[in-house]
Parts: C-alpha cells; structure tokens; sequence
C-alpha cells in the first residue's frame, strides 16, 4: 500500500508541475487547471488512504465542511473580487501550517525521538509557525486592503524598520533556546512568544506596503504560503507536500520578481513599505500637471473610433471596478465586425492581483491573440489611431519616461500618449494608487471621456456608425 501511495503522490507532483505549465499562457491555461485539479484529487485520495488517517468521521465532517465554503465561493465571488479571495486562500495555508506545526510540537511521540531528530523537528516546525502565522496575518490585511475594509495607504509607524529587526532577533534568539532543547514548559513558552512575533511582523509588514504596490503583496504572500507547506512537509515527513511548496513558493517569488520589474522596483524595497495610496486622490495643486484637460463625448469618440483603422485599449483597475468587462468585449467584437484592428495592451502590474486583466478579459470572451503583453504593444503605438485607456492610471504615465525627479521614474509603461489620440475614460482627474499626478490627461492628443467606465462604453456603442 505504501508503494501505491509513493506513485500517487508522484503522479500528483508531475500534475502539478504541467498544471504550473499550462497555467503559463491564455491558450493552454483550461488544460493547466484540469492538470492541477487531478493532481489534488489523487493526492486527497492517496492521503486519506494512507495509514496515517483514522479517524475518518472528523475527515469526512472537516472536508465536507471545506468543500460546502469553497463551492459557494467559486459560485458566488466574481472576478473582480478575485485579489481578495486570493488573499484570503493565503491566509488559509498560513493558518493551516500554524496548526500542524503547534501539532506536531504537542505530539508526545516527539519526546521518544534521539536529540537529532527532535532537533531536525523542532527546526521545521519552528520555520512552519514562523512563516504560517506571518503569512496567516498578512494575508487578512492584503484582504482587508483589496476589498477596502483597511486603508491602502502604508502604515507608518516610528522606527518601523527598526520593530522589524528587533522582531527579527528575537526570532533568532528564541530559536536558539528552543531547537536544541526537549520539550517542557520554557520551550511552550518560547515558541507561544514566537508566534505572537510572527503574527505582529505579518501584519506590520503587510499594513506598511501601499496600495501601488498590492499586486506583488499577493504574490510575494502566494510564495510565503508555499514555503510554509514546504515547512509543514518536512514536518509530516510528506513528499508531496514538500514538493508541491516548492513549486508554490519558487512561483510565487519568481512571479514577485517579474512584478517588481514591472514597476521599476527592487524586491526589499517593496517589502519596506511607504509607497502609494489609496488611489482616487485628489492631487493638489502644486502636484498637478501643467495644462487643462479637454473633454470629450460619447458621439465624438464613437466617431473616431468609426474612422480608425487600428485601436489599442489599455485597461486597468478601473475597469474592473466599472465591471465593464463585457462591455469593452462587446465593442471589442462590433469594431472588428468593421474592420478595425483591435487590441489590447496589458501592463504586468495592470489590477491588483498578477494576470488579473487577463483574467477579467478571458472572462468576456475576448480573443486570446488580441492580448498583448507591454513589451509587444508599445512598438505599434506610434502608429496606431486611436487609444483607449480604461480605468489605467499609474501604468500608462508620461512621467515614468519624461519626468526624472518622479517617483515611478524608471517605470516601464504603456507609451499610449505616443498614438495619434488616446481617450481616458475615468471618473475624476484623480491620482492612481502610486498618489502620482498623471500628465497624460492633459496633452493635446488625450481626450477625458468622465464617468462610469461600464455606461461610458456602453453609450459609446450606441454611437457607433460606420460607413456602408
């Protein structure tokens, strides 16, 4: 039976692997899920099988229980809340890997084990506890962050750096009067101060990151949570869950990597925090860019976009808090019916959550082959007649590229000021979440379209007239 159980687990591992795979492009990103859904259920199989588990009644109470929440959630949670849901599924492996850990600690086999396995163990479930509990906490304030309920700005306490390095040392310290010792009433102690360590950093460390920088926090908590299991594996001698950490947490810190190169950032000074906002400020005077804006309509939009031969919408954040996804898709559809070129221009920081309008695209049946990346966009712009930006702010700002002294200098952006007009559709002339004034709403070839991204597209199409 072990043998059998050793091959499941492979099998599962190999899933995993070709689901991470399949989950690398739009086209092949169906077949990467079906992957990855068979591999969890041979593994949830495999487990249950196992001689490890005997009380089946809790089992089947708990994974009942668990399947009920997640099947409403899947029902229920649409895509633009997506980044929240994300958030909340971290905190759910951190919280997990926190309860072994402790789990095993009050395992009384451990005391029966020589000095060198119970100093192996307690070393993994230290790591477990350390890197769950600030994944658990973290994740409830990215949460708390994405859906609104806590404030985007960063939280910036005095020698907030220095809370982090004292936390940090006492870490270490209680580490070394914990690991090599048995068990007893000290080392309770010891680990029960640690947690409540962890538990702080996570929520400090999280509150302190702005709203500009939300899309590499669910990554970075994505790779945390990945760790954390690795951790639990080792712990619970489980290969499988070894393995499939790993994958999870080398993903998850490559994916916070190709975020923070998105933004121009190094990976420690996201972490330290104090950038952004809440997005949607009002910019000041003495920040707003020189110029007035020139507003524009439905009909004359409508117009322009009837005349184009080639369009690129750039969407952002704004679009999906509009849900004006099927919208854009609709328009998408009757300009190509027409002739127009139509495509779309993704920023990789582009929402809140890696991929997510991507997603939110996917979702409107739009074209795989008509989403592009920044990179393949940004040649094309020049030349290209009509720009639309939907709800993108910080992603498609001159200043990143004209403005040295800004604070996204060195940011690579969607050139959208480059094409022949570029229409913003937005609400106000308000700040993104990088609390930078954005001077692309004044150029001469920018026309503001106010309001609602959703209706603004909608009566837009109602518009449309094109030549027989």
């Amino acid at each position: 039976m072990t043998g059998i159980i050793s091959m499941a687990y492979l099998f599962a591992a190999v899933m995993f692997i070709l689901s991470l795979g399949g989950l690398s492009s739009q086209e092949s990103a169906k077949r990467g899920n079906i992957y990855g859904m068979t591999g969890m259920f041979v593994a949830i199989v495999a487990t249950v099988l196992s001689a490890y588990v005997q009380a089946y009644g809790l089992l089947l109470i708990a994974m009942t229980i668990g399947a009920a929440i997640g099947l409403a959630l899947a029902v229920r949670v649409e895509m633009t809340a997506m980044p929240q849901l994300v958030a909340m599924l971290h905190s759910f492996v951190g919280l997990a890997a926190v309860f072994i850990a402790w789990g095993g600690y009050l395992d009384p086999r451990v005391q029966h084990a020589s000095h060198a396995a119970m100093v192996v163990h307690n070393v993994e479930l230290y790591l477990g506890v350390f890197i769950g509990a600030i994944t658990f906490t973290g994740s409830l304030v990215a949460f708390g962050k994405l859906q609104g309920v806590v404030s985007g700005k960063p939280l910036m306490l005095p020698f907030r750096h220095g809370l982090n390095a004292l936390a940090i040392i006492a870490t270490i310290i209680l580490a070394i009067l914990f690991v090599p010792v048995e068990h007893s009433e000290a080392t309770t102690l010891y680990l029960l101060i640690m947690t409540g360590i962890a538990l702080l950093v996570g929520i400090h460390l999280v509150a302190a990151i702005g709203g500009a920088d939300m899309p590499v926090v669910v990554s970075m908590l994505n790779s945390y949570s990945g760790w954390a299991a690795a951790a639990t594996g080792f712990m619970l001698s489980n290969d499988l869950l070894i393995v499939t950490g790993a994958l999870v947490g080398s993903s998850g810190a490559i994916l916070s990597y190709i975020m923070c190169r998105g933004m121009n950032r190094s990976f420690i000074s996201v972490i330290m925090g104090g950038f952004g906002t809440d997005g949607g400020e009002v910019v000041s005077d003495e920040g707003a860019p020189q110029g007035e804006a020139t507003v524009t309509n439905y009909e004359e939009v409508a117009s322009e976009l009837a005349q184009a031969k080639s369009v690129v919408i750039t969407p952002g954040f704004g679009m999906a808090v509009a849900h004006a996804q099927q919208a854009v898709s609709e328009l998408t559809s009757i300009l190509r019916k027409n002739g127009v070129e139509v495509r779309f221009g993704i920023h990789p920081v582009a929402g809140r959550l890696p991929g997510h309008m991507n997603v939110l695209l996917a979702e409107a049946n739009v074209p795989y082959d008509i989403v592009l990346e920044m990179d393949e966009v940004n040649p094309d712009l020049p030349n290209t007649d009509v720009v639309l930006v939907i709800g993108a702010n910080d992603t498609v700002n001159p200043d990143a590229v004209e403005k040295p002294g800004s604070p996204i200098s060195g940011m690579p952006v969607l050139e959208v000021w480059k094409a022949k007009r570029v229409v913003a559709l937005k609400r106000s002339m308000a700040s993104g979440y990088a609390g930078v004034a954005n001077p692309l709403f004044v150029k001469q070839n920018t026309r503001m379209l106010f309001g609602d991204a959703k209706d603004s597209v909608q009566e837009v199409i109602k518009n449309l007239e094109f030549e027989s």
